[in-house]
């Protein structure tokens, strides 16, 4: 095999695996950072030997085996440093023994609740939301810093610093290894399921730069969340966001045309829709509905998608029953963005003048002064009643405030059309 094809080969394995290498090495030095870099000298050992030994036949146990005993030597040099062998963990002496284990017993030994663990320590609500994004993308997700930093349209180096100060953060707060229990679980769930669909929704509507999706983030998104639904398959929330993502990202074809502009819901061709993805995503739906009698955010908003998903036409969407499921979804998340996508509901099934009437009582609450979608909502319930002129002021603000590009581009030529009518 030629160099090019092992250094591929290299990188496709690392991008799979390297996740469950990074959450096993965790487990034996309860430190993610040292367990990263143990990872990554692993990596670089493969990338120095393969190209002349050729690549092994179990290429993720032997990224395994040698991680791990890089970890055995870490764990040994330690116990010499301190001249005790009683300051040698439980852990480190049971890393000991499995130092014996065949390679592919290495690669699978509790590799679920491994991942679920790391899945736990990265969304840490410890960490600030920024630094919890680029932490997992990077732990769980196999992304340099660079492939990070591009897709967040963020400086490479500040990438680097808040992935840095967050693993520093974690070890300096002696942040446990473990899966969480009880009240404790559902609370750092809430984090875990926010991050996941923190990193779907930037690849879905990119919230800067000039391209209207990113939709490598939205796979990375719903890669890391099926993990995570089949990790933890009796929590209904982690299914709910599992098919809000699957459902959405049925529709990624058709949300741009020829070039790369946008096409809002009810404009989209709707045959491109990936009925795979919605089958899916139902499916879980399903799931996650059956696990209880009340429903989360996440499942409510789902089932808010399922209604699209549907409908083969946009005239035959029930915006009655998708309203109703928004007062629900209101009434657990009290917020002003999801109050606005009611208005937009509430405009669809009761007429454009009850949804301005909510949209204006926003405006006036001044709580979404700088959100683009307010105005470009109000502009777009302006014109369906024949109020251009207001509604052209409205999109030429949306336009201001969005970082966008394509979007500026779209709610710019919103504003042209309301000129000419």
């Amino acid at each position: 095999m030629q160099a090019p094809d092992v250094a591929r080969t290299i990188d496709a394995v690392w991008r799979i695996e390297s996740a469950k290498l990074i959450a096993s090495l965790a487990r034996l030095t309860r430190d993610v950072g040292q367990a990263e870099e143990l990872a990554q000298d692993a990596l670089v050992t493969a990338l120095e030997q393969w190209p002349r030994t050729g690549i092994p036949a179990n290429p993720a146990a032997w990224l395994m085996t040698t991680a791990r005993n890089r970890a055995f030597d870490l764990l040994r040099r330690r116990r010499m440093l301190e001249r005790k062998h009683e300051t040698l963990s439980a852990d480190a002496r049971m890393a000991e023994e499995e130092s014996h284990m065949s390679v592919e017993a290495a690669a699978d030994d509790e590799i679920g609740d491994d991942l679920l663990r790391l899945i736990f320590t990265a969304c840490h609500p410890l960490l600030a939301t920024e630094a919890r994004t680029a932490l997992t993308l990077r732990l769980l997700g196999g992304l340099t810093t660079a492939e990070i930093a591009r897709a967040f349209l963020v400086p490479e180096p500040t990438i680097a610093q808040r992935i840095v100060r967050a693993k520093r953060a974690l070890a300096d707060a002696a942040v446990p290894f473990e899966i969480p229990r009880g009240e404790e679980l559902r609370r750092r769930l809430s984090s875990v399921l926010e991050v996941i669909y923190l990193i779907f929704n930037e690849g879905y509507a990119a919230t800067a730069g000039g391209d209207w999706m990113r939709p490598a983030l939205c796979e990375e998104a719903l890669r890391i969340g099926r993990i995570l639904a089949g990790l933890a398959p009796g929590e209904s929330e982690v299914h709910g966001l599992v098919a809000l993502m699957e459902i959405q990202a049925s529709r990624i074809r058709a949300r741009t045309g020829p070039s790369g502009e946008p096409v809002l819901l009810l404009e989209q061709n709707r045959a491109l829709w990936d009925r795979v993805l919605i089958h899916r995503g139902l499916i879980a739906l399903g799931r996650g509905e059956a696990l209880g009698e009340t429903r989360g955010p996440y499942l409510l908003q789902a089932a808010i998608a399922a209604c699209h998903a549907r409908a083969l036409a946009p005239t035959d969407t029930d915006w009655v029953y998708i309203t109703a499921l928004y007062d629900e979804l209101v009434r657990l998340v009290p917020t002003p963005v999801v109050e606005l996508n009611r208005a937009v509901a509430v405009s669809m099934a009761y007429g454009p003048a009850a949804g301005l009437e909510l949209a204006d009582a926003l405006a006036a609450a001044g709580a979404l002064g700088s959100y683009h979608l307010l105005p470009s909502v109000r502009g777009d319930l302006l014109a369906k009643l024949g109020r251009y002129t207001e509604a052209r002021g409205e999109f030429e603000r949306a336009a201001l405030l969005t970082r966008n590009v394509r979007e500026s581009r779209l709610l710019l030529d919103r504003a042209a059309a309301c000129e000419r009518a």
